[in-house]
This record gives structure tokens, sequence and C-alpha cells, in this order.
């Protein structure tokens, strides 16, 4: 069985995370779209929640108050 998550995927999702503008917001889906694996939201969010490993990400993540399970990342 080949593993999803590979040090490939990371640095291809964490150069997404990277081209974000300062102040902008992006959702784990949108990131996954642009990585062509639309229904990998959740991978999404667990590469970027262990980015600090891989180098200086300024991000955080936020919950949408109307939608507690939607969550965007600002970036600073």
């Amino acid at each position: 069985m080949k593993r999803i998550l590979n040090e490939d995927l990371i640095y291809e999702i964490l150069s997404i995370v990277e081209e974000i503008p300062e102040g902008r917001v992006a959702t784990y889906g949108q990131i996954a779209r642009l990585v062509g694996r639309e229904k990998n939201a959740r991978l999404v969010g667990k590469v970027v929640g262990m980015a600090e490993s891989y180098g200086d990400y300024p991000c955080h993540r936020k919950k949408d108050k109307r939608l507690l399970k939607k969550t965007s990342f600002i970036f600073e």
C-alpha cells in the first residue's frame, strides 16, 4: 500500500502555503485543491500542523465562528 504522506507532498503543500500573501486567508480545502488532492483537506491540516519541523511558515489557525468546522489560516 502506497503511503499518502511523503516528503515530496509535504514540500509541495508548504510551497503553496509559502506563496499565500501576507494578511490573506486560505482553507485546508483550497490548499488541497491546489496540490491536486481535493479530498485531502485534513492531510493538508496535518502537514501545516507540523510545518515548523520543516522551516519557518508564519501562519496560524483560525476557526470561523459561524462555521465551527471550517478552519482557515491567516498569514502574517
